[in-house]
């Protein structure tokens, strides 16, 4: 199997382990624990709970992964954390498992890196190809789409939506949903523009950028609230046939805690 224990790790005979995976000096895994091929635990990192781990992922010293969540409701129910593959968890990052209020389950997808003394709280999803920079904490019941990007120092509340592709200032406290593709920043946190870069990276063409740009500036000067401002179809309409903006609309229309505001 390739198996590459350090003498004093702790790895229950219970755990399912798959092939060629190091684990580091010190470093404990639960019997719940599942881990594919290819993965490396470097020493002191605390794997426990009901945890699935996908292939090819990197978990740096004193990560705890699987922890119970700090939620005052929760019973010692089998929750679970469920993460992807080709993932780096860098030093301190913490993942707590899900609790009954939603579907049971913290989710982390693929190809994603979480830096230093990263949190992420209970009943989380995040997506693919995220970028989350140091001492970021994402609160319980945050999702998070594809490809987002948040600088240091960053603490998003509790049932927050990033929508995909939108960037984050570092040490902004986000307490409103970010739309797709939407840059902002700030404590706290206000929307400054459209990740021109990020839809350019995801193939969208010259045009389709600008008409994204223009949807967004639009509805910034409308003295409509967004919401309002995507409840008036003659405002929209000629719109309707760029994806990205589609799924700025959707956002905007089912938010629950409202979408942050513009910047000043």
């Amino acid at each position: 199997m390739g198996h590459q224990f350090h003498p004093t790790a702790i790895v229950s005979p219970e755990a399912k382990i798959g092939e060629n995976v190091s684990i580091g000096a010190f470093s404990i895994v639960g019997p719940h624990v599942v881990i594919g091929n290819n993965c490396k635990v470097h020493s002191h990192c605390m794997l426990d709970g009901h945890l699935t781990i996908g292939n090819n992922n990197e978990f740096f010293p004193f990560c705890s992964i699987g922890a119970a969540p700090q939620d005052m409701t929760y019973k010692g129910e089998p929750t679970e954390v469920i993460i992807g593959e080709n993932n780096v968890f860098r030093e301190y990052v913490s993942i707590h498992r899900g609790t009954l209020k939603e579907q049971g389950k913290t989710i982390v997808g693929n190809n994603s890196l979480l830096m230093a003394y990263v949190h992420v709280g209970h009943d989380v999803i995040l997506g693919n190809n995220c970028v989350i920079a140091n001492s970021t904490n994402f609160a319980g019941h945050v999702h998070i789409g594809d490809r987002v990007i948040i600088g240091g120092g960053t603490n998003v509340s509790q049932f927050i939506t990033l929508g995909r592709g939108s960037y984050l200032g570092g040490a902004s406290a986000i307490d409103k949903d970010i739309p797709p593709f939407c840059t902002a920043y700030g404590n706290r946190a206000r929307l400054k523009g459209i990740n021109i870069i990020g839809l350019k990276r995801q193939g969208y063409t010259k045009p389709q950028v600008s008409e994204v740009v223009d949807f967004y500036r639009t509805m910034e000067s409308s003295a409509l609230s967004p919401r309002a401002f995507v409840e008036h179809e003659e405002l929209i309409s000629e719109f309707k046939d760029n994806v990205v903006i589609q799924e700025m609309i959707h956002m905007i229309k089912v938010s629950e805690v409202g979408i942050a505001p513009f910047m000043a």
